[in-house]
């Protein structure tokens, strides 16, 4: 294939990689950061609870989003490592 075929092929998976996986990441830190103000403030009042329970952490659809967020990652370095052994 052409070197410049492989380095398009690992421009785009790239960009994909980063349209599917930051929004789901970003949205996990979020709730994260929004989760423990709130604990605080309920701490602060009394009524906080004693640890998180295990199950909260990603949703399906960001797990989702993440997994195929970096098989397109490892689909753009694959890609770049094809266009510097055919260049």
């Amino acid at each position: 294939m052409s070197p410049l075929l492989w380095l398009a092929i690992a421009a785009i998976a790239a960009a994909g990689a980063y349209v599917v996986g930051w929004p789901a990441w970003q949205s996990r830190r979020h709730r994260a950061e929004r989760d423990t103000n709130s604990e605080r403030y309920l701490a602060w009042r009394g009524r906080g609870r004693e640890r998180r329970p295990d199950g909260e952490g990603q949703t399906a659809d960001e797990r989702r989003r993440l997994v195929a967020g970096a098989a397109l990652g490892v689909l753009a370095v694959a890609a770049l490592i094809g266009f510097f052994m055919a260049s």
